[in-house]
């Protein structure tokens, strides 16, 4: 932990890009959606992508929260706990999706402590959605330019 130290706002916003470049949800070729979801079970990805929003000025009323669990689950628990860590009230959060249990399958998140997935919505995300676009891109020809850091 000593080796990160505070983060910057510049260190913060471009983590935050790759992160939801990574993670979130994209438009393809041939299905422009142009906007910001994100979905994940690690409460530490939720924690760094809601300080990314909040650099980027997003209106916490746009945002849009839903958990995504496995029915046979304790779905009560998850929608608190999820709630909880983005500090909203649970009557805030969209209807949970309930992922059918396939008693055939290996699943190894069954114990107690298996919370689901957070599902991040940004309504009216379509603009943002582009910009980030940009800057991932903008990333991307950073790494790649030629120069002292990237020659092999």
């Amino acid at each position: 932990m000593s080796e990160i130290g505070t983060l910057t706002d510049r260190e913060l916003f471009v983590i935050g890009v790759g992160l939801y470049w990574a993670e979130g949800a994209k438009s393809k070729s041939y299905s422009r959606r142009e906007r910001i979801t994100f979905v994940n079970s690690d409460p530490d990805m939720i924690t760094v992508f809601m300080a990314w929003l909040n650099l980027l000025d997003v209106d916490p009323a746009n945002l849009r929260f839903a958990v995504q669990i496995h029915e046979s689950a304790d779905v009560a628990a998850a929608e608190e706990f999820w709630a909880h860590h983005v500090g909203i009230d649970t009557s805030r959060l969209m209807k949970t999706t309930l992922k059918r249990h396939n008693p055939l399958t290996n699943r190894k998140n069954t114990a107690d402590s298996y919370r689901g997935c957070l599902r991040v919505d940004v309504r009216d995300g379509a603009e943002l959605y582009r910009r980030i676009e940009g800057w991932w891109y903008g990333i991307v020809g950073a790494a790649t330019a030629t120069d002292l850091r990237n020659r092999t």
